[in-house]
């Protein structure tokens, strides 16, 4: 499926927006399980931008989207974890060497000390598989084995659009770490990077994306797509296995989690951010959000204060010693 933008592919499982560098390490430090990794902007202070996650069986996918210039190092993996380029230019530099563009997909050993350099929104993608996943054998393959699993990487954030809910993501995140033990041929490869999103549906995943003011109307959208209302229906039931209310509908809850993720006050008013993307009900609002994220909106919330008074406390014991 595709070209579609991928601004948004993991941003359902946003976690942190607009953060203090205080914050972001924090963060960073959590959900990467790197405690010795470190934030280093290249000028100015201010927002730094935003990191996403799905976590699941086999594995996490993080997203680091950089709002200003900065530098990341300093995490002593025991495991190797892939990077991916998401957008933007980044760079990598290898134990101490010199930047190299980060271009393609990177395997990155315990032993390679990488660092790497985001200009602004720029972004990086850390698949970090449990222990097995990247055996000794496949860690010796060829660059071949590489440009296979990068297809498979692009087919997965493509599909991540139009998951029905947090545990079709989830079992798709484990299909794809599951499959880097025995990656897919050249041919298998070639058959998923052919296949493109129908262009039709492209204009109403633009619409639906683009537009957040939009009331859903099937009629409208089809008419904007250019087929019937039941040619739009099961095309997009087809080609994505989601329906068009179902998109429209995760798109407004994606928007609900952004916002609550974004506050940074004590205590964000879940209701009126949920009323104002059309959810009248807080009780249904609440099992839908739980049912698409996998938390309360009320958990979002609690983690979100967490990270604030951690990152608070961690400064101020900076500044004792």
């Amino acid at each position: 499926m595709g070209p579609i933008s991928r601004k948004s592919a993991l941003d359902a499982y946003l976690r942190l927006s607009n953060a203090s560098l205080d914050e972001w390490l924090a963060a960073l430090r959590e959900l990467s399980g790197c405690d010795d990794i470190l934030c280093r902007l290249q000028s100015g202070n201010g927002r730094l931008g935003a990191i996403s996650v799905l976590e699941s069986e086999l594995g996490h996918v993080i997203s680091l989207r950089a709002g200003k210039s900065m530098d990341v190092s300093g995490c002593r993996s025991s495991d190797p974890v892939l990077l991916f380029p998401g957008g933007g230019e980044p760079e990598i530099a290898i134990q101490g060497r010199g930047w190299d563009s980060l271009d393609q997909l990177f395997l990155a050993r315990p032993e390679d000390r990488f660092e790497l350099r985001l200009a602004p929104k720029t972004e990086v993608i850390i698949l970090k598989p449990n222990n097995g996943a990247l055996n000794d054998s496949l860690l010796r393959s060829s660059t071949a084995w590489l440009s296979i699993l990068e297809v498979m990487i692009n087919c997965y954030l493509d599909r991540l659009h139009f998951v029905r809910d947090d545990v079709q993501a989830k079992r798709l995140t484990n299909r794809l770490f599951d499959t880097m033990k025995t990656p897919w041929t050249p041919r298998k490869a070639a058959v998923c990077s052919e296949r493109t999103l129908d262009r039709r549906l492209q204009r109403v995943v633009e619409k639906i994306m683009g537009d957040p003011a939009w009331e859903f109307d099937l009629k409208e959208l089809a008419s904007y797509a250019g087929v019937s209302e039941r040619n739009l229906y099961y095309l997009m039931k087809r080609e994505t296995g989601i329906t068009p209310y179902r998109f429209y509908q995760r798109a407004r809850l994606t928007r609900v989690r952004e916002r609550l993720v974004d506050c940074q006050c004590e205590v964000p008013h879940i209701s009126w951010y949920a009323a104002d993307e059309g959810f009248s009900h807080l009780g249904r609002f609440a099992a839908m959000y739980r049912e698409h994220f996998g938390e309360l909106p009320s958990e979002t919330v609690q983690w979100r204060r967490d990270l604030l008074r951690h990152s608070v406390a961690s400064k101020a014991e900076l500044v004792e010693t």
